[in-house]
């Protein structure tokens, strides 16, 4: 099996680090989706915090086995490549939905879609004047 006890000190530390900051990452995230008022703003604090949270604490994973197993072991980083691919297209696909669905509820705090497409064709109109009034 493995022998982490001959893990040099230092390789020690730096994996309960990057395991102790993984995990205090998720856990922000988890605190910052029960603090967010609306989903929208409940989609941002997850998403940073299970990737950097995941990430860290495969990495500190990784390098703990590599060490100890006296081989490379990628198969974590593989992991991680997907969790930080995923995450993200997951929540653009939720997020989308969930305006669409306000939008034909007509829930106030959510612009139409004309409005959107209104306000950007300013921009796009006239993008010296609304760059001097920001």
């Amino acid at each position: 099996m493995t022998h982490f006890a001959d893990l040099p000190l230092v390789v020690a530390i730096l994996v309960a680090v990057l395991v102790l900051i993984g995990g205090v990452l998720t856990l922000l995230g988890a605190i910052g989706t029960l603090k967010a008022d609306t989903f929208y703003k409940r989609l941002h604090m997850p998403t940073l915090g299970t990737t950097w949270g995941a990430g860290a604490i495969l990495i500190g994973s990784m390098l703990a086995f590599s060490l100890a197993g006296g081989r490379l072991v990628i198969h974590e980083l593989l992991i991680t490549i997907l969790v930080t691919v995923t995450t993200p297209v997951t929540v653009m696909l939720l997020a989308r939905a969930t305006l669409y669905r306000d939008r034909i509820e007509k829930t106030p705090q959510v612009p139409s879609f004309s409005a959107v497409t209104e306000s950007v064709s300013q921009k796009m109109v006239n993008p010296v004047q609304d760059s001097e009034t920001d």
